[in-house]
């Protein structure tokens, strides 16, 4: 089970190394935004294998932390974008 969590927390930071790519180079701020929530999402899912791997808990907790910030960070974006705020 070791390896395969290894080798998903190796395919989570490709993920992000790619969002970085289009955070970058993305010709729209929608785009950066969802590269962001990218960030996020794969935040909380090294988080949880860490929490597996590590057989530490409180990681749990911290991943539910930042799932909860990402969304808040998407629902201030979009009244933001609503607004015509750049």
């Amino acid at each position: 089970m070791i390896p395969f969590l290894s080798f998903t927390l190796i395919a989570l930071l490709l993920s992000i190394l790619a969002g970085l790519i289009r955070v970058f180079r993305g010709p729209a701020p929608a785009e950066r935004m969802l590269a962001a929530q990218l960030f996020g999402t794969a935040a909380v899912a090294i988080l949880l294998i860490l929490s597996q791997l590590m057989a530490i808990p409180a990681l749990l907790d911290v991943a539910m932390v930042f799932a909860l910030l990402a969304a808040v960070t998407l629902v201030a974006f979009v009244v933001l974008a609503a607004r015509g705020v750049r």
